[in-house]
């Protein structure tokens, strides 16, 4: 038992040095970083401090509404919100990346040789995912924080921030969504014994199937709802849905309430579960000699 955790530790901790030395994975989470800090502070910043009649005052959002969105208490809205959706599908490219490259470069067959078995690999593999992703986390919110409070000194504003249980619960709960998107990409890798193809399913998946299952299911077919009620997204979405204050508005996209906040945490951890054990078991069966 010591020795199987002994090689899984050394399986992991060799895959985040990997990662930290991939180019790929930086510009991830700069692309990550990017998008979070355009759309959550530049866009409505500027939209704050200009012409407010158009979309944002036709959604609803008056100056001070837009502003309030910009401050530290608004951290965790900021930081979350995206995961569901963007954030998500960055995750999923992450875990086949690192799954998926083993196969395609050849080196899976010397990474064997090495003495770790094949589901130790598998399962290192996986757990370095959940590791970095939660790395992502920690730097979104460091990020977001400091936009935060840029935006609130420059305009005068207080400094209110959310209470430690909050942001603790909050952002562990976009840790597990972003681990479940990140190790259903390591599945698919591992599955596909390819990088572009699991990347590909993926993407189209969280961007566009999904979607359309829940839009199917809410009017024409009103007999998806069970299906629906288990997709993957759903219950991200529902999750972050229970966590994130509602402002009267347009939600961030992929938030929702179709299922229960404590069921989309059992079901968003069921995948991350499930994921691993199929990274492992499909890596264990095959031949790789």
């Amino acid at each position: 038992m010591n020795t199987t955790l002994a090689g899984l530790g050394a399986v992991t901790r060799a895959e985040l040095s990997k990662l930290a030395r991939r180019p790929a994975a930086w510009a991830l989470l700069g692309t990550a970083v990017t998008l979070n800090q355009i759309f959550a502070y530049v866009i409505p910043y500027f939209a704050y401090r200009g012409d407010t009649t158009g979309d944002f005052a036709d959604g609803g959002s008056t100056p001070e509404q837009l502003l309030a969105g910009m401050m530290p208490s608004a951290l965790l809205a900021n930081t979350v919100g995206a995961f569901a959706v963007f954030v998500g599908a960055l995750a999923l490219v992450l875990g086949a990346l690192v799954t998926g490259s083993e196969h395609t470069g050849g080196t899976l067959k010397t990474l064997l040789t090495q003495r770790p078995g094949h589901a130790t690999v598998a399962i290192g593999q996986v757990l370095a995912v959940v590791v970095a992703v939660g790395v992502g986390v920690v730097v979104l919110t460091l990020t977001g924080a400091a936009s935060a409070v840029v935006v609130g000194l420059a305009e005068g504003q207080s400094l209110v921030w959310p209470s430690i249980g909050d942001l603790a619960s909050g952002l562990g709960a976009g840790w597990v969504i972003v681990a479940m998107w990140g190790a259903i990409g390591a599945a698919l890798g591992a599955f596909l014994r390819a990088v572009a193809m699991p990347i590909g399913l993926g993407v189209v998946w969280i961007l566009a199937i999904e979607n359309l299952i829940t839009a199917v299911s809410r009017s024409t077919l009103t007999s998806l709802a069970g299906l629906r009620d288990v997709l993957p997204g759903v219950n991200s979405g529902s999750l972050l849905g229970s966590i994130l204050p509602s402002n009267g508005g347009e939600g961030a996209p992929g938030v929702n309430t179709l299922v229960d906040g404590s069921r989309g945490l059992v079901t968003v951890f069921a995948y991350v579960v499930v994921a691993v054990v199929a990274a492992a078991f499909v890596t264990s069966r095959r031949d790789v000699a």
